[in-house]
């Protein structure tokens, strides 16, 4: 079952009023070797700090998330997962690469 999220209306005064739903169905999880993950180092928005970001996850947000927690322990570091993306904090594009390599992400590729 996808999320819901309102739409068209901020907020009603209307006890009575029926709000209209947006329907957001969550994408079934691709197997790893068929994944393009994409590994990069980001330090916009982040007062010169550097964050790692994999992203092009296809799949349901808990796959990602335990993808995320995984590659943050593997790293000894903290981290988030958010819009899609995995954010790792300081440049581990090197280690974290080379662990979906060795946990079936064949089709992961460095960028930047």
């Amino acid at each position: 079952m996808g999320k819901k999220k309102k739409i068209g209306v901020v907020y009603s005064t209307n006890p009575d009023y029926d709000y209209d739903y947006e329907e957001r169905e969550e994408m079934e999880t691709l197997e790893p070797n068929q994944q393009k993950l994409r590994v990069f180092i980001d330090r916009k928005m982040r007062k010169g700090k550097e964050v790692t970001i994999v992203e092009s996850f296809v799949g349901t947000e808990s796959d990602l998330k335990d993808l995320g927690k995984t590659l943050k322990s593997k790293c000894g570091v903290g981290g988030s997962v958010k819009d899609g993306e995995i954010i790792i904090q300081g440049n581990q594009k090197d280690k974290v690469y080379d662990l979906l390599i060795k946990m079936g992400y064949t089709n992961t590729k460095k960028k930047g």
